[in-house]
C-alpha cells in the first residue's frame, strides 16, 4: 500500500524530532524513551512540519538530490514506517 501524497505527515503529540548532541545524529524524543534517526530519516524528519504534504517532502528532497532512483518511494516507505509505529500521523 502506497501513501496518498497528498497527506500531510504531522508528529504524534508527545513526540519531538531534534538534534541531540550526545547522540551526535537527530532523534525522535518521546516520554517512553528516544529514536536515533540514521541520516536519511533525519533529512525528511527535519521536512514534517505540518504543513508540508508528502509531495512537497519528495519534491524538497528531490531538489537536494536530483536523480536519486526510488527517492519518492523510500520517502513513502519511511511515511508507511512512521505512521506503523505511531510516530506520525498522516492528515
Amino acid at each position: 500500500m502506497s501513501v496518498d501524497r497528498s497527506r500531510k505527515p504531522t508528529w504524534r503529540q508527545g513526540y519531538r524530532y531534534q538534534y541531540e548532541p550526545a547522540q551526535k545524529g537527530h532523534v525522535l524524543l518521546y516520554p517512553e524513551g528516544m529514536i536515533k534517526l540514521n541520516d536519511s530519516a533525519a533529512l525528511i524528519g527535519g521536512l514534517i512540519d505540518g504543513e508540508r504534504d508528502v509531495a512537497a517532502i519528495i519534491a524538497e528532497l528531490d531538489k537536494q538530490f536530483p536523480g536519486v532512483p526510488e527517492l519518492g518511494k523510500d520517502i513513502e516507505d519511511f511515511m508507511e514506517v512512521a505512521r506503523a509505529e505511531h510516530w506520525i500521523t498522516l492528515a
